[in-house]
């Protein structure tokens, strides 16, 4: 028997009177924050279930709800992510110290670089400055790659200068990205992840995509349910915060519920990024895969060829040394 309800990035909630005293004080939090936090009870299902993805609980504004709500489409989640982890709720209850936090970057690290997503992104980017801003491939080419480099994200620059919807950005780019024909489940990856000692670690979710983009690719991958959150550049807010910025990290420790910079580890395929997180105190291994040069300055502390290699460099959160 599997529960797919009542469940917060890996954590059952129980429903009604029973709920315990740490989830009444979960739901009082959310309620003094501006949330209104949606409990829902277990439902039992069937093996037949088990392949379609959660239903989590939604964490939503209440100055957003109303009597006309309606709740979106399961494939567009309306909910953003409080710290509910086991980690987090003992350091607020005094009971012991909160476990460190492995952050893992998404796009080009949980799938390899080769699916090529990447291009597939890059020309959807160009189309919708063409078609928005009413450009000449060429130049539209041109002032994406300059609010890359400007602002690390395109999207940032078109909100900056133009005006541009962010989540009709998001929806036309990210979620227009054909990855059910791209990224596939990855057995190997699933076993790696397993393999680490939850009652060591924490794993989470750390990208400067939108939410829907990022759950979307650990749903493919096989993978979505040994994550215990997940921290992503939310398009809609003002300032746009994404990596390699320290508030970035500061978001994610927020959310992970971790304090001290010491209990954070992180893998990610960018160099700016690994360097930054290096330099505000993270412990960082920097993906490089075997097609690419190796850097002549390392970014950070470590340096992987392939995730397995975690098993190396931080052998203290796996069960076993060898796969």
């Amino acid at each position: 028997m599997a529960l797919r309800r009542g469940v917060i990035w890996g954590r059952p909630i129980a429903a009604g009177p029973t709920r315990s005293m740490q989830q009444h004080r979960s739901l009082h939090l959310a309620h003094a924050a501006g949330f209104s936090l949606r409990f829902t009870r277990y439902e039992p299902c069937s093996e037949a279930h088990l392949s379609l993805p959660y239903r989590r609980n939604s964490l939503i504004p209440l100055s957003s709800l109303s009597d006309s709500s309606r709740p979106a489409p399961p494939s567009v989640p309306r909910f953003r992510h409080i710290s509910t982890t086991t980690a987090s709720m003992a350091a607020v209850n005094g009971t012991s110290a909160p476990k460190p936090v492995l952050f893992f970057d998404v796009d080009n690290c949980l799938y390899s670089r080769s699916a090529k997503v990447q291009d597939y992104m890059v020309d959807l980017i160009d189309q919708y400055f063409a078609k928005h801003l009413n450009l000449p491939a060429e130049e539209a080419a041109r002032l994406h790659k300059d609010y890359y480099t400007n602002y690390g994200l395109a999207i940032e620059g078109l909100v900056r200068h133009h005006k541009i919807d962010p989540l009709d950005y998001n929806a036309k780019v990210d979620d227009a990205l054909p990855l059910e024909d791209i990224i596939k489940p990855n057995p190997e990856l699933r076993a790696l992840l397993e393999d680490m000692d939850k009652s060591k670690v924490n794993l989470w979710l750390l990208t400067n995509a939108y939410v829907t983009h990022g759950q979307r690719v650990v749903r493919l991958l096989g993978v979505e349910d040994l994550f215990q959150g997940l921290t992503y550049c939310d398009y809609a807010a003002r300032p746009l915060i994404c990596k390699p910025d320290p508030e970035m990290y500061k978001k994610a420790m927020r959310e992970a519920g971790v304090e001290n910079v010491k209990d954070c580890f992180f893998v990610d395929d960018s160099y700016l990024n690994c360097e930054k997180a290096k330099e505000f105190g993270w412990t960082v291994a920097h993906l490089v895969e075997d097609d690419l040069p190796v850097p002549k300055t390392p970014a950070s502390q470590f340096q992987v060829r392939h995730l397995r290699e975690l098993r190396r460099i931080f052998p203290q959160f796996f069960k076993s040394t060898s796969a």
